[in-house]
């Protein structure tokens, strides 16, 4: 081997032995390290960051939402979320999560009625300790529940929906008071209920019942 020779095919390993080790380099420099959540109450950030583990040491151009989706999609009460790379090698996370509004009870099962129509299983929560209990089913609750809205009826002074076989509802309020509903036009009694539930004539009655059409029997 001549000299000339020798020389290029030093050069050519050593120019890429550079290039690889400038490759890693590189790509080392874009790989996720750390994982910022926000905008989340209710769901622990371990457990977030646990789902997303998958992320650390990926390549940050590699990264979409379908990605973290197929985890983090499998917490019932993320709604939504958004996510934005943060260069060289930062992702932030901030999550939407589902705001239960009530507990419905079925015989011995408890599940969440979320603020978007959801059902979603039932865990020990202390900012919810207070939601009111429905004894009834999903639909017949949000059509219930909807009315109750157009009505500008306060939903947060009742503790108990019941509903029975009849399809009617009786409602139990935080003081105590219950308001038996017909099964038809029951937004005109609970008009008038509100009309009087705060007059002195009517504070010592417990029982509001208008399932007679037209009367109102107090007891």
């Amino acid at each position: 081997m001549n000299k000339r020779l020798f020389i290029a095919l030093v050069l050519f390993l050593l120019l890429s032995t550079y290039s690889f080790q400038d490759k890693l380099n590189l790509n080392s420099k874009f790989t996720i390290k750390k994982i910022l959540v926000e905008n989340n109450s209710i769901i622990d950030e371990k457990i977030l960051k646990k789902k997303l583990s998958f992320l650390y040491e990926a390549n940050i151009f590699s990264i979409n939402s379908q990605d973290i989706n197929s985890k983090i999609g499998e917490i019932d009460f993320i709604e939504s979320f958004e996510f934005k790379k943060i260069y060289p090698n930062n992702i932030k996370i901030k999550i939407y999560e589902r705001q239960p509004i009530a507990i419905l009870q079925n015989k011995k099962e408890k599940k969440y009625y979320t603020n978007d129509d959801k059902l979603i299983n039932f865990v020990e929560l202390n900012n919810y300790q207070n939601l009111p209990i429905v004894f009834g089913d999903k639909n017949n609750f949000k059509i219930f529940y909807n009315q109750l809205k157009k009505i500008n009826f306060p939903i947060e002074t009742i503790k108990q929906f019941n509903f029975f076989e009849s399809k009617r509802w009786d409602l139990i309020t935080v003081d105590n008071k219950t308001i038996k509903l017909p099964n038809q036009n029951y937004e005109k009694s609970l008009k008038y209920f509100l009309g009087i539930k705060n007059q002195k004539n009517f504070e010592k009655y417990e029982i509001f019942d208008y399932r007679i059409n037209n009367q109102l029997i107090l007891k």
